[in-house]
């Protein structure tokens, strides 16, 4: 399987050795390089997942989805990203204009600082914390507070209680996101991305034996979990269009709501991405004990590709989840967490760690 340190390692190269250019210099232009591989990734993912979305909830509805502009319809969302980039940004009356324009910032840098951390493929990892695990869930959770503010500063009582709503929403799903994920970092031993995904090397968490039952089980509460942190149907209550008009970001326009809009998508595949890193093996790719030439076979398929596709299957189950059941009421969101979710996911992390111990 191929290894992009070679990449990265022959770009070290010519910089330092080839180049002759000093190492402060040197790490300044990798850095950049990283910075600017990661945003043109983060746009081209989320425009690609905009049209995703329209052509998977047009086959759901029998429809068509987009097909006008470029074959099929492909180049719709690029028109769409260049009308949002030349829409004005309308100043609302009696408005904090500061917090107005900060908020969208939260929002767009906790998702980008998430995105960042993820390993696509072997050996393609921008930063490998040895508490990898712990954070990306402080990072994520830094979008409640562009919500909350967003909502607060738009002086409007739509927002405020699309962003209450979705304060509590996301504080309480994100306690079940974390014992799930925690339940992995018991089976692995450690909390950094890099091990976790080398331990699944020979199978991953959801087939390991004896652990097999607790990782399902913390699998699809990630998965529950972690779809309704995104705001996503059935757990769209903040951004209610029947009741809220569009939540939090009623009042923004033109670049300040293609902001949330962009994080809106990417959390979704962030979601899918720490899935498959966690619970699929990331970019490792399949294999089955004793079938060793179905296993070398495996082994020639890019680790790019094990990745991305394992997190699309998570991102199709998410939005065949959307366009299928209906919205909840907010109390029912809320007890759905704190009375279900919540016990099984500490019960899960017991049983986790009496498998861990029996066996």
């Amino acid at each position: 399987m191929f290894d992009f340190k070679v990449v990265t390692s022959w770009i070290d190269d010519l910089l330092r050795v080839q180049a002759g250019i000093p190492e402060f210099w040197t790490l300044a232009i990798e850095f950049v390089l990283v910075g600017v591989a990661i945003l043109a990734a983060y746009a081209v993912l989320a425009l690609v997942l905009i049209y995703v979305e329209r052509k998977v909830c047009a086959f759901f509805q029998c429809r068509i989805g987009p097909n006008r502009v470029g074959k099929w319809g492909w180049l719709q969302t690029v028109a769409d990203m260049i009308k949002i980039l030349l829409k004005e940004i309308i100043h609302i009356n009696k408005s904090d204009k500061f917090l107005f324009l900060v908020a969208p910032f939260f929002v767009i840098m906790g998702s980008i600082l998430a995105f960042a951390a993820i390993p696509f493929g072997k050996g393609l990892h921008a930063i490998d914390f040895n508490i990898g695990i712990f954070y990306l869930l402080a990072v994520s959770s830094l979008g409640i507070i562009g919500i909350l503010l967003a909502g607060w500063s738009s002086n409007n009582k739509y927002t405020l209680i699309g962003a209450m709503r979705s304060g509590a929403q996301l504080v309480s799903y994100e306690l079940s996101a974390a014992l799930a994920l925690l339940t992995v970092v018991a089976l692995s031993g450690s909390m950094q991305l890099s091990v976790i995904v080398e331990k699944q090397a020979t199978v991953w968490n959801v087939f390991h034996g004896f652990a097999a039952i607790p990782a399902c089980i913390a699998f699809v509460i990630y998965l529950i979990a972690g779809h309704a942190e995104t705001n996503r149907g059935p757990f769209d209550l903040p951004e209610a269009e029947s009741e809220l008009t569009a939540g939090y970001h009623t009042e923004y326009s033109g670049i300040t709501f293609g902001f949330y809009y962009l994080a809106e998508y990417m959390n979704m595949f962030i979601v899918a991405a720490i899935a498959t890193t966690v619970f699929l093996g990331g970019w490792m790719p399949l294999h089955i004990p004793g079938w060793e030439a179905f296993n070398h076979v495996m082994d020639y398929i890019p680790s790019v590709v094990w990745f991305f596709g394992k997190a699309a299957m998570c991102v199709f189950f998410a939005l065949w989840v959307r366009w299928t059941f209906p919205r909840l009421r907010i109390d029912q969101l809320l007890k759905f967490e704190w009375k279900i979710l919540m016990p099984i996911s500490l019960v899960n992390l017991l049983l986790m760690a009496f498998c861990i111990i029996l066996f």
